[in-house]
């Protein structure tokens, strides 16, 4: 993705995000010399902040997502079961914008639709080796009503509801109707280890340096030396 493509869809997704009277943390609006300083590392560290992808194919507004982490935990904080063992984010998802099939090998997740459209979940089980299962029924919790899904149905969303999806519930989303301004709640989130997808794709995508970053990405953190 080109970095003058990025600063746009960021700046669309702030907007969209403040359009629904969410306020976002100061570290939402530093400008990448404040963000590169040694105090805030600790930012930096647990990956807070916007976050785009194309999943390197492309073709953002078919198949792409705008995030921002709020609040993330780490891997020896969830190990040890205390401390910081969740992380929360605000996903934008466009019209008929997909984020493709995957699943996660550890991170339990609460997806939950924050306005806009409706939110469309697309939903498979595991095999016992992990592989998408596309036999088995599968069984979610929806604002604590067990549903039963067969491979591949759609789960349809309206704004204030919500899925849990526990690792190995395969599933892809989209908004329907109109853009969707989606909540994220769950375990530790580590977007370089635990997101599998069906086909496998990168979670990240490449950069052309084209223009000057408007607000980093979480993926240019570990380019930072402190």
């Amino acid at each position: 993705m080109k970095r003058s493509e990025i600063n746009t869809i960021l700046q669309a997704a702030d907007d969209f995000i403040r359009s629904f009277g969410v306020p976002l943390p100061p570290f939402a609006h530093a400008s990448p010399d404040v963000l590169r300083k040694e105090d805030n590392a600790w930012i930096r560290a647990r990956r807070l902040g916007w976050d785009v992808t194309d999943y390197g194919l492309g073709r953002f507004a078919a198949q792409g997502l705008a995030l921002f982490t709020l609040r993330n935990g780490t891997s020896v904080e969830l190990s040890a079961g205390r401390g910081m063992v969740y992380a929360e984010k605000l996903l934008v998802v466009r019209r008929d914008q997909r984020a493709p099939m995957h699943t996660h090998r550890i991170k339990t997740e609460d997806i939950i639709n924050r306005g806009g459209g409706r939110l469309i979940v697309e939903l498979y089980p595991s095999t016992p080796d992990g592989d998408r299962d596309h036999d088995a029924p599968i069984r979610v919790m929806s604002d604590g009503i067990a549903r039963t899904l067969a491979p591949g149905d759609k789960l349809s969303l309206a704004p204030g509801e919500s899925v849990t999806l526990r690792p190995g519930d395969w599933h892809a989303f989209w908004a329907e109707g109109s853009d969707c301004l989606i909540g994220e709640i769950s375990s530790v989130n580590d977007d370089d280890t635990d997101n599998v997808f069906d086909p496998p794709l990168p979670r990240f995508p490449t950069v052309t340096e084209d223009a000057a970053p408007w607000r980093l990405l979480v993926s240019d953190y570990p380019h930072i030396r402190d």
